[in-house]
């Protein structure tokens, strides 16, 4: 079996756009006409560039290749240009190319691929969701505890036991920082309401992204410790693994982080650091599911956890589901809601959430395949790119 052939998709993302501006799909072909598809999570270029790069590589590396040989194809991408070393862009295009690869072996082998991966451990997978915004919002729910309360209160009324938000303000290319008083405040009303609203019915996932110096996540910890939150996420940038460390120290609130971090040898400094309780590797950005596997397995050792990342678009959530599915660390996973709207009408087959609950596939491969028909009809025609941080300091 070899694979032979390639199409990739920029598929727009309507509004409100949950899950980002855009998708960038992948659907490899072998000489046996057996496909797969990959999805490549937030590529720092133009999409229809990444689109190239994602052609280029498989051109140079994986065409006329066996789709089974992962570790041989995974190590000549990762040393490609003679750069051996982790990089986003980079293991951004092979995490696509690597995942198509596991759901063609899947399809051969009739399998889904979390039994060719260690096999099935979790018969369902617990799942949250941020606190997204609505058409028709009277204020802007990321700085209304009350609304934001309210939408929590129905999240949990849908099954979710698990609620993530982020209060603390617009991140930016010159984080970390101190947050001011007045921002601080407004993370612990957020956190103080939340935690009235749903008592002991859901977990409260802090989420920010990177905005602060290790001195000010400290100081907003001790704030938020009294409410009890599952998780602090990624409070300082994802560089310093030793700063985030620090803040792991200073708090009871376990540090979850990863989203931003690629291959075993990131993941492996944050892990030497003690640097976080949970990891939230994205399955378009890590490597693969390999290297998403391999780190689980890293974790599970030092008794940490694996939440895998989702804020894109619905292959990678099944990639995610199918780690999750056979990794016996794994703590929760991220939904887009109840993975309906777009997010369901892309896919031939939608993925099965119940009650808070996604329900793993039992399909052979990873479980899923594009609406070709309907993607075609939302080309993604802009240059933005998948997400965008400020570009001055605050």
């Amino acid at each position: 079996m070899k694979l032979t052939g390639i199409r990739t998709f920029v598929v727009g993302n309507p509004p409100p756009h949950n899950g980002g501006r855009y998708f960038v799909f992948v659907k490899l072909t072998t000489d046996g006409n057996v496909s797969g598809v990959g999805e490549a999570y937030c590529v720092p270029f133009e999409p229809h560039l990444v689109a190239k790069m994602i052609e280029d590589v498989f051109q140079r590396y994986l065409e006329g290749e066996d789709p089974h040989n992962i570790e041989r194809m995974w190590r000549r991408v990762y040393s490609a240009g003679f750069t051996q070393h982790p990089d986003l862009t980079l293991m951004g295009v092979l995490s696509a190319l690597e995942m198509a690869c596991w759901d063609i072996i899947g399809k051969e082998a009739g399998q889904p691929v979390y039994n060719l991966l260690g096999g099935r451990v979790h018969e369902r997978l617990r799942s949250y969701t941020y606190i997204y915004a609505r058409p028709g919002d009277a204020t802007d729910v990321y700085q209304d505890p009350e609304l934001s309360a309210e939408r929590a209160v129905e999240y949990v009324q849908q099954g979710f036991t698990a609620i993530k938000f982020d209060p603390a303000g617009p991140y930016t290319a010159f984080d970390g920082r101190q947050l001011s008083l007045e921002a601080l405040d407004l993370c612990e009303r957020f956190v103080k309401r939340l935690r009235e609203a749903v008592g002991s019915k859901a977990d409260l996932l802090f989420g920010t992204h990177g905005q602060m110096t290790a001195a000010g996540a400290i100081r907003l910890a001790r704030r938020l410790e009294p409410y009890d939150p599952l998780w602090f996420e990624e409070p300082v940038p994802p560089d310093a693994p030793e700063e985030m460390a620090k803040v792991a120290r200073a708090t009871t609130i376990p540090i979850a982080t990863g989203e931003r971090l690629t291959t075993k040898y990131d993941f492996g400094r944050l892990l030497d650091a003690g640097a976080a309780a949970i990891l939230q590797m994205n399955l378009g950005r890590v490597g693969g599911l390999l290297e998403a596997k391999k780190i689980a397995g890293m974790a599970e050792v030092r008794h940490v956890q694996i939440a895998p990342h989702l804020y894109c678009g619905p292959i990678v959530g099944a990639a995610n589901i199918q780690l999750a599915t056979c990794s016996p660390n794994f703590l929760i996973q991220e939904s887009i809601e109840r993975w309906q709207g777009f997010h369901s009408d892309i896919l031939v087959k939608p993925i099965r959430w119940e009650e808070g609950y996604i329900i793993p596939p039992t399909e052979p491969g990873l479980g899923v395949e594009l609406n070709e028909a309907l993607i075609a009809k939302y080309p993604y025609r802009g240059t933005l790119l998948h997400l965008d941080m400020a570009d001055r300091p605050l």
